[in-house]
């Protein structure tokens, strides 16, 4: 994309509008605005909260604002200013112009991370899906070519058409392109999810605020090496691997993107494939930074994306309650090993009165063994035993039951109907193993 180079000298603003509500705090967002600039390798050489007590539709600051603000770039040798809010194609044209510098805002910036993260074809497909949507708009008086004219065709004659307008239909034009290859992607991640329904191997996705450590812990639990770094968006393509657990064959992990407040509309729509993942999951673990003080805020925005993903909500200790077609989502108290004493005995009397609660540290492996037997308690709990007669000629479904069930024991029990040996067996599945089984 092109838009920030690294290394850049950058100035981070954190506009404060006055009467506006907003999820974090100003100084919370101005650390995690420093943190998107850092994720994407910019030098962070100045960074403050700007008051705005009125937008000014022009340049969102007022004048003497944006008079502090170039003294602030001189002094600090800035290259690109960051804005962490939304800036109109002409508030960006016009800072641009009165700064003489780069500007760009939160959803730029996001973008920009997002570009150089995408790892899978479908992520570059995203990506570049929300890029052109936001340049779309951005063609609007912002560009110094909108003047200029192609001629007609043939004996039409006339001005022809302008610049703009063709930018406008090339963009228009790929995005339907991208948009028919991402329907394609997301028919195939759907045909996997059916195998993946027809197959007993139950799915956990881990969820949570961007850096909250989600693939830290993924890559506990399950021994791989996904990218893990102290950054934010670090992951962002969905990434699954199986495990085992004593009583369950295989169950299969899901690493999903970070959630985050003021995510960009573009980005929203462009990643709800992904997201989609966490929709057809057996049991939700969602991982929280508590080392963080903006914790409880995180956590509010990241069950307000799970909301409009359409899963429901479970209150606190009441997963039994929430009926059947319910998600149950278990709270992982992450980065325990950042916590002084005082504060992991808090941490963990309040953990001590819920259910679905575990405090882990993915990096140092505390906690984490508790967490895998919550997990196999929460995924069986269901379960039900069943006897069952079978033929002990009868080797493939002998053997299913072995592969999927928690066998408890296999007796002989006389003969069949042909005369053959007969195996009574009692075994301890999930409703939807047992049903899978019925159908061999």
């Amino acid at each position: 994309m092109g838009e920030v180079s690294r290394g850049a000298r950058a100035l981070v603003l954190c506009p404060n509008v006055s009467g506006k509500s907003y999820d974090l705090d100003a100084d919370d967002r101005l650390a995690e605005a420093c943190g998107l600039a850092l994720a994407i390798g910019i030098e962070l050489a100045h960074s403050r909260i700007v008051p705005v007590r009125s937008v000014k539709p022009n340049t969102l600051f007022g004048s003497g604002q944006v008079t502090d603000i170039q003294t602030e770039c001189n002094l600090h040798e800035i290259e690109i200013v960051v804005v962490d809010g939304a800036l109109s194609p002409i508030q960006q044209r016009n800072l641009e112009t009165a700064l003489k510098r780069k500007v760009i805002d939160r959803t730029g910036l996001i973008l920009e991370i997002f570009g150089e993260r995408a790892a899978t074809a479908e992520g570059r497909l995203q990506v570049e899906l929300a890029h052109l949507d936001y340049q779309q708009s951005r063609l609007v008086r912002s560009w110094t070519h909108l003047e200029r004219q192609r001629g007609g065709f043939g004996f039409l004659g006339g001005p022809g058409e302008t610049q703009i307008e063709a930018d406008r239909r090339m963009i228009r034009q790929r995005m339907g392109r991208l948009r028919k290859e991402l329907e394609q992607v997301k028919k195939t991640r759907s045909l996997h999810r059916a195998r993946r329904g027809r197959a007993p191997w139950p799915v956990v996705a881990l969820v949570g605020y961007t850096n909250a450590g989600k693939s830290t812990l993924f890559n506990r639990l399950t021994g791989e090496t996904v990218i893990a770094e102290d950054l934010l968006f670090a992951t962002l393509d969905p990434t699954m691997r199986a495990i085992a657990l004593p009583a369950l064959e295989k169950v299969i992990m899901s690493d999903t993107v970070g959630f985050i407040s003021d995510l960009p509309t573009q980005l929203v729509a462009a990643f709800r494939a992904t997201l989609e993942e966490v929709t057809t999951a057996d049991l939700i673990l969602h991982v929280r930074d508590m080392a963080n003080a903006a914790n409880s805020a995180q956590k509010k925005q990241v069950l307000s994306v799970l909301s409009d993903l359409g899963i429901s909500i479970p209150n606190p200790g009441e997963q039994a309650e929430q009926g059947e077609d319910a998600i149950p989502i278990l709270e992982v108290w992450n980065k325990s090993d950042l916590l002084d004493e005082e504060e992991r005995a808090a941490l963990i009397a309040s953990a001590e009165q819920r259910s679905d609660v575990i405090l882990v540290s993915a990096l140092d492996g505390e906690g984490v063994d508790q967490l895998l037997g919550t997990v196999e308690e929460a995924l069986t709990h269901s379960a039900v035993e069943v006897s069952v007669e079978i033929s002990a000629a009868d080797g493939k479904r002998l053997a299913w039951l072995y592969a999927h069930g928690e066998v408890l024991s296999d007796a002989d029990n006389g003969t069949d109907d042909n005369g053959g040996p007969q195996r009574l067996v009692k075994v301890r599945m999930n409703p939807k193993e047992w049903g899978q089984f019925s159908t061999l």
